[in-house]
């Protein structure tokens, strides 16, 4: 294990990320996250409102009320990493990420980040996984499978929707794509694991308007969901709500970072980059989830 570092602390109440066995802080006035010695410092990249237009949910067609396209939605800190450790991610051909999303909602949608698909591994039939971690706030994650990526509007056979809080992991696996959704009154800082050799695909999403549901700020309790089908889809199937499934065979396990697991164990992440070995447990972990 490595020490947490002692950050220079700003007048605003800055935020540990111990879960991630970093030394990590987000600062939420500057909105940036600052980084001990230890850690390459890593410039995020921006989602604003102005980019998200495409996948907003529109109620009568009409575009959402929040006005300002520069607004800030959320920031990306793409292979976050001890400097000890880059040979090793290098050689695995493993990336680290942290993603911040800020509180509050787009008319009256949650704020959400924009989705997007995986591509298929060259030489195979098979699309790239993805593991999240939750480090602060909550999330809901939203993982959809088409019926074919390359043609959204045909449809989609399967949604799920997976609650998580600090600590929790959550697969994304082969064939599906994601949307992450801040429905929390804080901000959601989550890390992720991912091949490093490809490029996410963002157009099925925004020709589709986003998702085949949307989130909307709930007229109930604070913890209803309410969830609306997006018009946009031919078809869509019922959601199905599920809670955070640990996956030793994975090393993804509530009380351990899975950077710290990543590092002692990075054979036990090879799901990440070969996907075709891995189906049977890919489908095992999706049963266990719609129990």
């Amino acid at each position: 294990m490595h020490p947490i570092f002692l950050l220079e602390k700003s007048e605003l109440k800055m935020i540990e990320l111990s879960l991630s066995g970093l030394p990590i802080e987000w600062n939420p006035d500057k909105k940036r996250l600052v980084f001990a010695p230890a850690l390459e410092d890593v410039d995020p990249v921006i989602r604003r409102l102005g980019e998200m237009q495409d996948v907003l949910y529109r109620k009568g067609g009409s575009r959402p009320e929040n006005t300002d396209p520069r607004r800030e939605l959320y920031y990306m800190y793409r292979d976050v990493h001890l400097r000890e450790h880059k040979n090793l991610l290098r050689e695995r051909g493993i990336r680290y990420d942290i993603t911040i999303i800020v509180p509050g909602t787009i008319g009256e949608e949650y704020v959400k980040t924009a989705g997007h698909y995986h591509p298929v591994k060259p030489g195979t039939e098979f699309t790239y996984p993805e593991v999240y971690e939750v480090l602060h706030g909550r999330a809901h994650y939203l993982f959809q499978r088409p019926h074919n990526p390359a043609e959204p509007g045909k449809g989609i056979d399967e949604v799920i929707v997976v609650a998580a809080d600090p600590g929790d992991k959550v697969l994304i696996p082969s064939g599906f794509g994601h949307i992450t959704v801040n429905p929390g009154d804080d901000y959601l800082i989550m890390s992720n694991l991912v091949a490093d050799n490809f490029a996410s695909i963002y157009d099925p999403l925004q020709e589709m308007g986003g998702g085949g549901y949307c989130q909307l700020v709930s007229p109930g309790e604070e913890d209803d969901l309410l969830f609306v089908h997006n018009p946009s889809y031919l078809s869509c199937p019922p959601l199905y709500y599920a809670e955070p499934v640990e996956l030793p065979g994975f090393s993804l396990l509530k009380e351990i970072p899975q950077y710290r697991a990543f590092i002692e164990h990075p054979q036990d992440f090879t799901f990440l980059t070969h996907p075709e070995n891995f189906q049977e447990e890919f489908n095992a972990y999706l049963e266990t989830l719609k129990k």
